[in-house]
């Protein structure tokens, strides 16, 4: 899941056009080397996805296996992102997520040449996928605060808005490229991307020039306790957070049958391996409508925004789910869903760093991914055996609709419907 400011830009928020207040973070050249390494790695990730579930399938056809391989990198963001969260707040932020770029690019450049060579097996890829995770876990946590350490108040707002754009664009590119060489050269060179935008990333993030903070601090199991128990306390005193993460966390297992049978599902409705690269692509064309709408909006209270927007996020299970007459109101749907994601995501993440003090914000976001991740595996992991004994569209529709009725859950707390935005 991923997110105050003077009269400046309250005035220019109520313009009729895309007002350069509206891009000032662009304006700083460490946010712009910044976004770039993030669009590089985005836009691999999403070329790999839809090319990661077609070289499973065509390896054993067993949707539960795919839920496997998906399920094996999301085990070690569980298990690592609290450690990757004092790793952020006690070392140079950019320096940790360059060292995790290369090691994702190494891994996917095996995954890429075990593909090629015709040798890859179901135990390899979830390996490898570990190895992904576990850097993915050392990563995340820091780039919230790097963020909120490069970017002043003022124009955080507009980084997290770009940045959600950003990633929305990549949501389009990625599966839409993917489809194409999947379809024309098969998975492998797919996975060879994958690994060049990780590199390039790394090449963006040795170019930041940050101010030196001092020394970490002292290394040891008990320090290590202490700055969780640290983080953890933050994180614990805020209802607003733990009540949203933990509906996150929900959602996000429920939206797994959507990851894992959609593939299947789309290739038999609409004919072809290209109909999920399509609707991926929707999701992404909607994650950048959401993405612009933030930019734009300046919701009163924010996190009472983000939750209703957060609904929309149900909306691509239940379209597959209903049979829908074609590929275009199927899309049309998911397209909804990325709306919705992404604009809660921008929302979220521009509270969590108002609120949020600096020197825990890296493990308050630890927590955060952490929380969100959690039930994942259990969604990745079930929704193929579930849809064997229920069937396909009734799983969907299932999680669907449990996904929808549970994401209103935390406006019963004042403190979500109640919270202001700082510039209010």
């Amino acid at each position: 899941m991923a997110t105050r400011e003077s009269a400046g830009r309250a005035r220019a928020a109520s313009g009729p056009a895309l007002t350069p207040g509206r891009l000032a973070a662009l304006r700083l050249p460490a946010y712009r080397w910044f976004l770039t390494a993030q669009t590089c790695s985005s836009l691999g990730d999403f070329v790999v996805a839809p090319a990661l579930a077609f070289a499973v399938l065509d390896l054993t056809g067993s949707a539960g296996d795919l839920g496997l391989v998906l399920a094996a990198r999301t085990v070690p963001i569980i298990l690592f992102m609290l450690l990757g969260g004092v790793i952020a707040d006690r070392l140079p932020r950019h320096r940790v997520m360059l060292g995790a770029d290369v090691v994702r690019m190494l891994g996917q450049g095996v995954m890429a040449g075990l593909v090629f060579g015709g040798q890859a097996a179901v135990w390899q890829l979830m390996a490898l996928q570990a190895v992904h995770g576990t850097a993915s876990a050392m990563f995340t946590p820091a780039v919230s605060r790097l963020v909120q350490e490069i970017v002043p108040e003022s124009r955080r707002p507009s980084a997290n808005a770009l940045r959600s754009m950003s990633h929305s664009a990549t949501m389009i590119a990625g599966p839409l490229l993917a489809a194409l060489l999947v379809v024309t050269a098969g998975a492998g060179p797919a996975m060879v991307l994958d690994a060049v935008t990780f590199g390039v990333s790394a090449l963006c993030l040795s170019r930041l020039r940050l101010p030196r903070t001092g020394p970490a601090p002292a290394a040891g199991p008990g320090r290590l306790v202490g700055e969780l128990r640290e983080g953890w306390l933050e994180f614990r005193s805020r209802s607003w957070v733990w009540s949203i993460i933990s509906v996150a966390s929900l959602a996000n297992m429920l939206y797994a049958t959507f990851t894992v049978l959609g593939p299947g599902l789309s290739e038999q409705r609409f004919g072809g391996r290209g109909a999920w690269g399509v609707l991926l692509a929707a999701f992404g064309a909607g994650a950048v409508l959401g993405g612009a709408a933030a930019l734009w909006l300046r919701p009163r209270r924010p996190l009472r925004a983000a939750t209703l927007a957060l609904s929309l996020f149900a909306a691509p299970p239940l379209a597959l789910a209903a049979g829908s007459p074609g590929l275009p109101a199927t899309a049309a749907a998911v397209l909804l869903g990325g709306v919705g994601l992404m604009l809660f995501n921008s929302l979220w993440e521009t509270a969590l760093q108002a609120e949020i003090p600096p020197g825990t914000l890296s493990r308050v976001s630890a927590y955060e991914w952490l929380g969100s991740y959690a039930a994942q595996p259990v969604g990745l992991t079930l929704a193929g055996t579930a849809a064997a004994h229920a069937g396909t569209r009734t799983t969907l529709l299932c999680a669907g609709l449990a996904q929808l009725v549970i994401g209103f859950a935390p406006l019963a707390l004042r403190d979500v419907r109640e919270l202001r935005a700082r510039d209010r």
